[in-house]
């Protein structure tokens, strides 16, 4: 597979750019608890610039690879790794044009396109 299904692609979920890295499409899902769930695709190669969350994420590369940055450390992660990020540690990111992450968060990371 090169894309999500269509059904996890809903527009009533799509992800508004403020909340997303340029070149990025994305979708987010609820938790009752406050958490989310996104799942992105990187259209273009860019960078996810530095920051920080009150809660943890979690994330697994489904295809392409994506580079964790923290405290000038890179980690690249190739398709089918795994990654945690406890809150409250500044990170930032590196995606090549086609890599897909599926991402969980303790509380709320992204807002929607208001129709």
């Amino acid at each position: 597979m090169n894309d999500f299904p269509d059904f996890m692609k809903s527009k009533l979920n799509a992800i508004a750019s403020r909340s997303q890295s340029k070149g990025v499409e994305g979708y987010v899902f609820d938790g009752a608890d406050g958490s989310q769930m996104a799942f992105w695709t990187c259209r273009d190669s860019g960078e996810s610039l530095e920051h920080t969350h009150t809660f943890d994420e979690y994330f697994a590369v489904i295809q392409g690879q994506y580079t964790v940055i923290i405290d000038g450390e890179r980690t690249p992660l190739p398709a089918g790794e795994e990654y945690v990020i406890p809150r409250g540690v500044a990170h930032s990111g590196e995606f090549i044009a086609g890599t897909r992450t599926v991402h969980a968060f303790g509380g709320k990371r992204a807002d929607r396109i208001v129709p």
